[in-house]
């Protein structure tokens, strides 16, 4: 098993969301989260003074799905998610070692 974690701008959620349902995923979970990356943040003009947001507001996706559908999900988001621009995002791909679904006892890919 493999977690997926995505990255990604606000507005492609709902984009990434049905590309991960037609790859297959059955259930993710979202995150509103807030950082930046090379590009150190942006630069914003309030009241006519320019500041830099520290920190953008992003969205993580996170899924754990079997290691035969990571190659897929990673596809589903890089192609939903990009728009060609500076700060399209990040996926991470990290093993699972245990999964239990609490209400049943179910463990690994039984339980996800």
């Amino acid at each position: 098993m493999k977690k997926v974690e995505a990255i990604i701008k606000p507005f492609k959620l709902d984009e990434v969301k049905e590309a991960l349902t037609e790859a297959g995923v059955q259930g993710m979970t979202i995150t509103e989260v807030k950082g930046f990356g090379r590009t150190g943040g942006k630069k914003e003009v309030y009241r006519g003074s320019a500041y830099v947001v520290d920190f953008v507001p992003k969205v993580k996706v996170e899924v754990v799905v079997p290691e035969a559908l990571v190659g897929a999900v990673v596809a589903a988001v890089e192609r939903a998610a990009k728009t060609g621009r500076i700060g399209d995002g990040k996926i991470f791909v990290s093993p699972v070692s245990e999964a239990v679904r609490i209400r049943t006892g179910e463990r690994d890919e039984d339980a996800i």
